[in-house]
């Protein structure tokens, strides 16, 4: 990931934990779950509470929780991803609060349906957690698959949401 050196974060503990939140001057740039898988580095960048994106994001997540939101009305900077990931970001908006979508549904509907594995990297590397709805994308038989805040908050968020999924096998 290539982010902007500029970049303002700050910390936000909601329901599911602990977060980082990060903001360039395009936007909402990163909405990470404390320790999840692609994690960021924060040290290039500077604490700033009182970022409008950081504060909005904040106001808009505790509405989305408290079942008050169903959808996110923020500004986005996904430049710090590749044009792949970038495009496979933009598809994970189109996928409505409630529904699901499979990883091959939506590798066809990117126009790549033999980059089903490349598609999973990408939403696995999706750096605003909950906004860009990553959870979203189930397995083909609408199971849960690999999230990297984890399947119990995956599991948490499809709840949240009302949305159909099989539980994840117990090993």
């Amino acid at each position: 990931m290539r982010h902007d050196p500029l970049t303002a974060f700050t910390a936000w503990t909601g329901p599911l934990g602990p977060m980082t939140l990060a903001a360039t001057q395009r936007g909402l740039s990163g909405v990470w779950f404390d320790g999840q898988r692609h994690g960021p580095d924060t040290s290039a960048w500077h604490r700033d509470a009182a970022h409008p994106v950081l504060q909005a994001a904040i106001q808009q997540l505790d509405q989305y929780f408290a079942r008050r939101r169903i959808s996110f009305d923020l500004p986005l900077d996904l430049h710090a991803g590749t044009p792949f990931q970038q495009q496979v970001w933009q598809a994970l908006l189109g996928i409505a609060p409630g529904a699901t979508t499979s990883y091959g549904s939506l590798s066809a509907a990117i126009g790549k349906p033999a980059a089903v594995r490349a598609l999973g990297a990408a939403v696995g590397r999706n750096p605003v957690s909950i906004v860009v709805p990553c959870h979203r994308v189930l397995g083909a038989d609408g199971s849960l698959t690999g999230y990297a805040g984890g399947l119990e908050r995956k599991t948490a968020l499809l709840s949240l949401e009302g949305a159909a999924f099989l539980p994840a096998p117990h090993h």
